[in-house]
């Protein structure tokens, strides 16, 4: 990452969270502090894994996206010429804007950086969850596409479809819903005794969205590029991408279960007893070392936990029940293995996993113990066995996450304030005289502005800039920033500039717009419904 281009959270280092976090797929698209997220919701920085990703791009150089799950496994496979997908979906409620533009790019960059890509108009939720009248879908969902289309995206290459016209998604969704419960929905969305059915059935739908670039060939990673407030869809699905697996892998140490709290204190002592001294993960253990449950617990008895962050809280109770287990094995072996767990097998299965598991192992009801295998070769083994037998074998899907878009006027952008954004289709003049009226981060006056400086983290005209106007070139938005913190430019002057741009960009835009039209009207893609209901309401 290059540590100098300006970044819209104004390149500081993590905040502590400063309060709880409500994440609503349907509700205000706006998170106050987005350090809270990593702690609320184990979303990891994107910063993390940023050095992995070949030839990123800007909204990853600048900070605009900010959060991931997972996308180390995107980023190994892109950087190894491996398969990897990409998928998003639009719910086509309104006009697409300069802020849904994000999650078109992020699916095209993917598409260019050799992905498999698919886009998706999430009608059924549009109309169950919105109250959308087909008609409006349709008509929404043709503006979406064209604005898609037009910014790039290959679909000779990709997919797009409609949800309501996907019978491999529904038919997924179903057998996703078998693993889905009220209860959880109740957790994670907040729904309750008058929610409508067909809202809760549209949010199966969407797991199924996620999963279904790996029903394509084969199982992938899987990105999906999001806000953060369409999260608890992506962790929903990851749970239920596991539900589903025929087998379960984890790392095991004797005959009895432990958490992976539990785990991590047992490996400590192991790798500690039998040489490997630093207690790390990473160590194999030494197979023929005379360890025993009884000697562990010894060693374990003395251990302190690390007193770092929320994770000593975690380990401290973890230490005691490890030790219960431990005593209670007594001299049984200590000994590092891979357990297959029988979490949805056929009984065919179950018997191909024993006979693909080489080297050493033993045999129990319900599960196969492996000793020669690493953790990676078991999880492979049991995805080839389950898909050689009708299973899915999915990956747990990845996401990204990017900030959200300041309005023109201040505070969150939204469809229904029109001064507040800028529609794909807005009239380029239009688009031009919104940039000019729009809120800054400048001082009151000119004098102040050239003593104090700007406040360019704080200003939505700068945002146009990161997150559109300036494309891939760094050093327009290096400029802008600085020049503005340094007092050397004006607001009516950088406006100015901002609006011109964004007048060329609405221009270019809807020409694009206008080519994409014989293309759209060529893909298999029915924008003229025939659907007949009243649709819900939230």
């Amino acid at each position: 990452m290059d540590e100098d281009t300006p970044r819209t959270d104004g390149g500081t280092e993590r905040a502590e969270p400063t309060e709880d976090v409500a994440l609503d797929p349907w509700g205000s698209a706006s998170v106050g502090d987005y350090a809270d997220l990593f702690e609320e919701f184990g979303i990891e920085a994107f910063d993390d894994v940023a050095d992995d990703v070949v030839d990123p791009h800007y909204l990853m150089r600048r900070g605009v996206i900010f959060g991931h799950r997972e996308y180390d496994a995107v980023a190994e496979a892109m950087a190894n010429d491996e398969p990897f997908a990409a998928l998003s979906g639009f719910m086509p409620t309104g006009d697409p804007h300069i802020g849904h533009k994000l999650v078109f790019d992020e699916i095209i960059w993917h598409q260019r950086q050799g992905g498999d890509a698919f886009g998706l108009i999430a009608d059924l939720e549009a109309h169950s969850a919105r109250g959308m009248s087909w008609d409006e879908i349709d008509e929404h969902a043709r503006n979406y596409l064209l604005s898609l289309l037009a910014l790039g995206f290959d679909a000779e290459d990709g997919e797009i479809y409609r949800q309501s016209d996907n019978r491999e998604v529904q038919d997924l969704g179903f057998e996703l819903g078998s693993k889905a419960n009220f209860s959880e929905f109740e957790a994670i969305y907040g729904f309750d005794g008058e929610t409508n059915i067909s809202h809760m059935q549209s949010v199966i739908t969407q797991t199924a969205d996620i999963l279904y670039p790996q029903l394509v060939d084969e199982p992938k990673p899987t990105v999906i590029p999001v806000g953060p407030d369409q999260d608890p869809h992506v962790r929903l699905t990851r749970d239920l991408a596991t539900r589903v697996r025929y087998f379960k892998v984890t790392e095991a140490f004797a005959s009895f279960e432990l958490d992976d709290d539990e785990r991590q204190l047992v490996r400590a002592a192991y790798d500690a007893l039998a040489g490997g001294g630093d207690g790390s993960d990473d160590s194999d253990g030494d197979a023929d070392a005379d360890v025993r449950c009884e000697d562990a617990a010894a060693w374990l008895a003395d251990y302190e936990p690390p007193e770092t962050e929320s994770e000593a809280v975690d380990l401290a109770a973890a230490k005691t029940t490890a030790l219960d287990k431990l005593r209670a094995g007594g001299k049984e072996p200590l000994r590092p293995r891979v357990r297959f767990f029988d979490r949805n097998a056929t009984e065919e299965a179950f018997e191909a996993l024993i006979g693909a598991v080489d080297g050493e192992k033993r045999v129990f009801e319900g599960h196969v113990d492996a000793f020669d295998l690493t953790r990676g070769e078991a999880e492979s083994v049991a995805r080839e066995v389950e898909i050689d037998h009708d299973g899915f074998g999915f990956r747990q899907p990845s996401s990204i996450y990017h900030r959200f878009m300041t309005g023109l006027t201040g505070g969150k952008m939204s469809s229904s304030i029109p001064a507040s954004h800028i529609s794909l289709l807005d009239d380029p003049e239009d688009g031009y005289d919104k940039v000019r009226a729009a809120t800054t981060g400048g001082r009151d006056t000119a004098e102040e502005q050239r003593e104090l400086g700007g406040e360019a983290d704080e200003c939505p005209v700068y945002e146009l800039y990161a997150y559109l106007l300036a494309g891939d070139d760094d050093e327009l938005t290096k400029t802008v920033y600085s020049e503005c913190v340094n007092g050397e430019r004006l607001c009516g002057g950088c406006k100015e500039q901002a609006a011109e741009l964004m007048r060329e960009f609405l221009e270019d835009h809807q020409e694009k717009r206008a080519e994409a039209e014989e293309l759209l009207d060529d893909l298999d893609i029915d924008l003229d419904s025939d659907r007949r209901g009243t649709g819900g309401e939230h």
